[in-house]
């Protein structure tokens, strides 16, 4: 028996709060046999956790997660990646230069709803000099404008929401070419934050697919177990891999435990071996 996976986390390197040492290390105190390092993009943490993890005994698969443009929210996740490829770190660093841009967006729409947040103290919580969503979500939590992170979220800073920034700048057809590019499989993360389902779904997946992802994610932290059998069967369908995880952030989304999600979560060891197939 190997155990259990989680294979969708973030560390410090872009909005989690553990250094990537750090979050490998947790993942094997909490019995966990294999993770995937998914920093939103960026690598950085990789060498890192790849080095943690032989130390610790844990398998380290280096992984990423794209934001994209979407007429709703879709990320792309990326699984076996080389991070030294020179197109992949090339591409990023336009990429980090355009998140940015996305910074000053969700800062100012905040502020035009009476949210008003320093923004330095935003940069300096986000020591890597990537900042995303969750960093604005803590800190509202921590000035009294929301409740939790989840609430921030769910009122502000999703999709839809009136803090939600859609200035991307990176296309699907960039982000997995990026991945393929550095060896690497591109997953469709999250499916039910791109808001589409039936044939709306089926569409969305059936263009990604003629652009090359290999697999969608099959076991995630807020699906119900409706969502999670709707969308592997889509993966047997189009006959996609199926990957899993819980989007650990630490701190940042404290009521996200790796491995387990809310508590009832499982992703056996045979979904990173079918992924590898």
């Amino acid at each position: 028996m190997k155990g259990y996976i989680d294979l969708h986390t973030h560390s410090v390197k872009s909005d989690g709060s553990m250094q990537p040492a750090e979050l490998v290390r947790y993942a094997h105190s909490r019995g966990l046999s294999a993770i995937a390092l998914t920093d939103h993009d960026s690598t950085d943490g990789i060498k890192e956790a790849l080095a943690q993890g032989e130390e610790s005994g844990i398998e380290v698969v280096p992984g990423i997660e794209f934001s994209v443009q979407s007429d709703t929210e879709t990320h792309i996740l990326g699984y076996f990646i080389d991070v030294d490829n020179p197109g992949l770190v090339k591409g990023l660093e336009a990429i980090k230069k355009s998140r940015t841009e996305r910074f000053y967006d969700t800062h100012r729409l905040l502020e035009n709803i009476g949210i008003h947040l320093d923004i330095d103290e935003i940069l300096a919580s986000a020591p890597n000099g990537i900042v995303g969503r969750a960093h604005f979500a803590k800190a509202m939590t921590e000035k009294g404008y929301t409740a939790s992170v989840k609430e921030a979220f769910d009122k502000y800073l999703s999709a839809g929401k009136p803090a939600y920034s859609g200035n991307i700048k990176t296309s699907p057809e960039l982000a997995i070419s990026l991945i393929r590019g550095a060896g690497g499989k591109a997953f469709l993360a999250h499916l039910h934050l791109t808001k589409k389902s039936g044939e709306q779904l089926e569409r969305l997946l059936s263009r990604l697919v003629e652009m090359g992802l290999e697999g969608i994610e099959g076991y995630y932290t807020d699906y119900t177990p409706e969502m999670g059998r709707e969308y592997r069967a889509l993966a047997e369908k189009y006959s996609l891999r199926v990957s899993g995880g819980t989007d650990f952030h630490c701190k940042m989304k404290p009521h996200i435990e790796i491995g387990t999600g809310y508590g009832d979560m499982a992703i056996p060891y045979s979904v990173l071996e079918e992924m590898r197939a």
